[in-house]
């Protein structure tokens, strides 16, 4: 589906155009960053790594949510640092797909089960640094800091180290359920830390990224936004090395080596994560199934009818993917 939007109507008090002034034709040709020589390589030894380190999750408390037992626990990070999540069980029966269920900037005060299927289990891990469960463990907890943190050392550098945790999370949850098929759900910097890390977890049959960040940084660095971009686009103005070491941590880059069916829902108007960024994670998908929304992080007409549809597809790829 696509809209016309009336975003003038919408979002008169606007500062700037959450469009950038691109079409959907354009955004539609916003060409992903070529990974450099070490990328791959990195990444996979990455994840090679943290096939060493025990998720060895421990339950510290349990109560039902919707018709689903819902447990506290905790849960190892790639650096042996120890964080906090929530597993959910199938609402009946046995579980027969993981649904890892990563979340936006603001960290996450609760599960979310509207994207999880009755007969899924399901892990809400929590980004180390991040409320309501890990605030300053692992990773400072104000944004700018957060987002910003060990840019020096790509080791330890704070997102890479969220979108390597979600490979432990994925662990913990196959400790927990059994070794199932795992499908990924990641809104905004959820979105973005999936497309990082889920191409290179094999046991992922698909994927679900909502207006994803952390794409195509050429982009996303030569414009202003309200969200995270603003932070790393003044800290690289200041410090222009800092952009190749970027390059490590592009969505856009990561997602070209998806070889499973991701659908990518982007808006077309967004001031927190702008459009053209998410729309490159997009382009980078082979078996691509784009959803356009017509914004992204604001209020609007409409919004929870978008949001049903939006949600509903989501079930449904989710459903596809898994057989």
């Amino acid at each position: 589906m696509t809209y016309a939007a009336p975003f003038d109507t919408w979002f008169p008090d606007a500062a700037f155009d959450g469009s950038y002034g691109y079409t959907l034709d354009a955004l539609r040709a916003v060409t992903p960053i070529a990974p450099d020589a070490g990328f791959v390589p990195r990444w996979r030894a990455w994840r090679n790594r943290a096939r060493e380190v025990p998720a060895a999750p421990v339950v510290l408390s349990a109560r039902m949510v919707e018709g689903r037992s819902v447990s506290l626990i905790e849960l190892s990070g790639v650096d042996g640092v120890r964080l906090r999540a929530w597993f959910a069980g199938p609402a009946t029966g046995i579980a027969r797909v993981g649904v890892v269920h990563g979340h936006g900037y603001g960290g996450r005060d609760e599960v979310d089960l509207r994207r999880v299927p009755a007969d899924a289990a399901a892990i809400f891990p929590v980004a180390r640094g991040l409320g309501a469960l890990n605030a300053g463990v692992g990773a400072p907890e104000d944004r700018e800091a957060h987002v910003l943190t060990g840019l020096d050392d790509p080791d330890a550098y704070v997102i890479g180290l969220c979108a390597r945790d979600l490979w432990l999370a994925a662990d913990a949850l196959t400790a927990l359920a059994g070794e199932l098929p795992l499908y990924y759900v990641g809104e905004s910097f959820g979105g973005g830390l999936g497309a990082l890390a889920v191409p290179w977890d094999e046991r992922y049959v698909g994927a679900t990224l909502v207006v994803p960040t952390f794409g195509q940084y050429d982009e996303r660095l030569a414009v202003p936004c309200l969200g995270s971009g603003e932070f790393q686009r003044s800290w690289v103005r200041r410090h222009p090395d800092a952009r190749e070491r970027l390059r490590l941590f592009d969505a856009s880059t990561s997602a070209l080596s998806f070889r499973i069916p991701v659908r990518v829902e982007a808006a077309l108007w967004d001031q927190h994560v702008p459009p053209q960024g998410q729309f490159s994670v997009a382009n980078a998908v082979a078996d691509l199934d784009l959803h356009v929304l017509p914004a992204g992080h604001a209020e609007y007409p409409g919004l929870d009818a978008v949001t049903a549809e939006a949600i509903a597809g989501g079930l449904a790829h989710l459903e596809r993917a898994r057989g």
